[in-house]
């Protein structure tokens, strides 16, 4: 069989540097996943990812006193220079960010400057050339084969939630204010993240999110986003890669994609959400009535679900 390589390219800060990206989600070594083969750096890749890929804008006009003055100017990015000779048939478009009011109009400029340039356009909303569920990826350090062979972790503890402190947007406020009202409750449950405000009790970060989930019966996964039926993120799927039942807020996706008890509903980021969490993790019976859920949903995100498969049959329909 013959093995494509894949390339990328992304404006994740620090991701398209990573000649590993993606190599934790498959069991066999350098990203080898079926008829592909990751590799991020590629200098002439088969097929190209521009996953997340914000195009430049149109650079503005400098004004002759801008030139006068010698002010700095960043630099025009030239497209087609990052594209690798790669046709265009076989360049694939995947923007992640959910349609934020505050971003949309950027999301859709995206959309109209990658239809130029890429056979395949898509993305977690309505107005994507091609709406349709982000291919998983996740957040756990751990190897595939760990993920996909290892028994259930002992779980010693009732909640957690990993969070950030992002409040750039009215959706991430509403977290916050929710995360407040959580914490003044009298709801035991443990708090990872990176940038929370002062007045947030928390655990401190975590390298490795398996840590601040694997030993928790349930986790708190709060998408940013819960207005349309394609967006679903990784929250949901790592929550439940390391056997939490997840109590998840957002759209209606994930019931699409995964099996029914898998997961649970908060209902909303409110007093009655609250109550709801309350009463859920005072037991741990309802993990232990979700296990085979969560245990077969797994296995859809390991191998169904997983980037690397769609990537895989992207390519088998377009060689």
């Amino acid at each position: 069989m013959t093995i494509a390589t894949v390339g990328m390219i992304s404006s994740y800060r620090g991701l398209e540097s990573r000649g590993d990206w993606l190599w934790q989600q498959t069991p066999n070594p350098f990203g080898v996943w079926g008829n592909i083969q990751m590799q991020t750096l590629a200098a002439k890749p088969d097929f190209l990812v521009t996953y997340q890929f914000d195009f430049p804008q149109a650079s503005p006009q400098i004004s002759w006193l801008d030139r006068f003055r010698k002010r700095q100017q960043k630099p025009v990015v030239n497209v087609e220079s990052l594209l690798r000779g790669v046709n265009k048939e076989r360049i694939i478009y995947l923007l992640r960010e959910p349609p934020l009011d505050e971003i949309v109009e950027i999301n859709n400029r995206n959309y109209q400057q990658a239809q130029k340039y890429c056979g395949y356009v898509s993305g977690p909303d309505d107005f994507a050339p091609n709406p349709d569920y982000m291919p998983a990826i996740w957040y756990h350090s751990n190897s595939f084969q760990d993920l996909n062979e290892m028994p259930c972790p002992e779980k010693v503890s009732p909640c957690s939630w990993i969070t950030s402190g992002i409040n750039r947007t009215a959706n991430h406020r509403q977290r916050l204010d929710f995360l407040q009202s959580l914490q003044s409750s009298d709801i035991k449950f443990d708090l990872y993240g990176r940038n929370l405000p002062e007045w947030a009790e928390k655990s401190g970060e975590l390298g490795n999110k398996w840590y601040g989930m694997a030993p928790y019966y349930y986790n708190l996964a709060i998408e940013n986003y819960a207005d349309n039926n394609w967006y679903v993120s990784e929250k949901l799927w790592d929550s439940l890669l390391a056997w939490c039942l997840p109590i998840y807020y957002g759209g209606p996706a994930a019931d699409k994609l995964l099996p029914p008890g898998s997961f649970l509903r908060l209902p909303s980021l409110d007093e009655k959400g609250i109550a709801y969490i309350k009463e859920v993790t005072a037991t741990p019976d309802a993990w232990y009535a979700a296990k085979d859920a969560i245990a077969e949903a797994r296995q859809i995100i390991l191998h169904k679900l997983n980037l690397l498969n769609w990537l895989s049959n992207f390519v088998a329909q377009h060689s």
